[in-house]
């Protein structure tokens, strides 16, 4: 295993499907290969930075999920065995293991799903505005990092360049019909009320997660990544005090440190310190320890 962080995958023999912030994906005709690489992107750009180890980290965490959520709704995965990989790929094998995985090809489903059980982020902002998430009506008087009454379904656009936008559900069944938003709705709300249950078990609040759907073979199932600290806000169980920010374990401490500096949020980001570095690798791999019990 190596230690240097990788930034970007280039194989010459497979045809790159898309380069998203954090993940390179291949096209291996009827699936896809998927690398998570250790990029870490905050406020919608990529930072020259990489946190080591952080790619393993969320191929790890979410084969854990996608396993644990599988009776809920089917996942793409197919394996992340590199024997059963195509002939084309074994001179990367290096590069692959532990960071990639081997999936069925569907067709995104253009919504991000959120869950939010708590009162944070950009949820907390349009709280503070309108006592609502949304759309959907809230109790006065919640503080920050609260816990809602009940988790709520809080969709948000998929965009290719600049931020996702939060909308209603009803704006999602404009744009993609009642039946399949209703389907997103219950599919998002079961896995989360499952995951979160579990890692309070361990110790971690996850106060929020974005999931994405896409179809194959006419079913909806679970893609990308699922419940990883990149989605979500981890937060250590033990030292939850809601009525402010929460620590945790994912980016959150990275977006913390970026809004002590003088920098506008667009692209060229900063770099981070070192010791910034190392403490957000920490925090990846603890959450991944204490949810799986394993580590990188």
């Amino acid at each position: 295993m190596t230690t240097e962080p990788l930034k970007q995958t280039r194989f010459s023999n497979v045809e790159l499907f898309k380069r998203g912030k954090v993940r390179d994906v291949y096209d291996l005709n009827d699936k896809l290969l998927i690398v998570s690489t250790d990029r870490i992107s905050c406020f919608d750009v990529v930072l020259p930075t990489c946190i080591p180890h952080k790619g393993e980290v969320l191929t790890r965490l979410s084969l854990f999920w996608f396993k644990f959520t599988e009776d809920i709704v089917p996942n793409h995965l197919i394996t992340v065995d590199l024997n059963e990989y195509p002939q084309a790929l074994l001179p990367y094998k290096d590069i692959l293991k532990g960071r990639s995985m081997l999936v069925k090809k569907a067709k995104s489903i253009p919504v991000e799903c959120i869950v939010r059980g708590y009162l944070s982020g950009s949820g907390l902002k349009e709280y503070q505005q309108s006592q609502s998430i949304c759309g959907i009506k809230l109790p006065p008087g919640l503080k920050e990092s609260d816990k809602l009454p009940e988790p709520i379904f809080t969709p948000s656009t998929k965009e290719d360049a600049g931020h996702d936008i939060n909308v209603s559900q009803d704006y999602v069944e404009q744009e993609l019909g009642k039946e399949i938003t209703t389907r997103l709705k219950e599919l998002s709300l079961a896995l989360y009320l499952k995951a979160s249950a579990y890692a309070e078990s361990k110790g971690i609040i996850i106060a929020d997660t974005k999931f994405e759907f896409g179809v194959y073979d006419d079913e909806v199932i679970l893609i990308d990544e699922a419940l990883t600290p990149d989605s979500s806000r981890f937060w250590p169980k033990d030292q939850y005090r809601p009525g402010g920010p929460q620590p945790s374990f994912d980016k959150q401490f990275v977006r913390d440190y970026l809004e002590t500096l003088d920098w506008d949020k667009t692209s060229p980001g900063p770099e981070l310190p070192d010791d910034i570095v190392r403490k957000t690798s920490e925090k990846y791999m603890q959450a991944l320890l204490m949810i799986t019990g394993n580590t990188i």
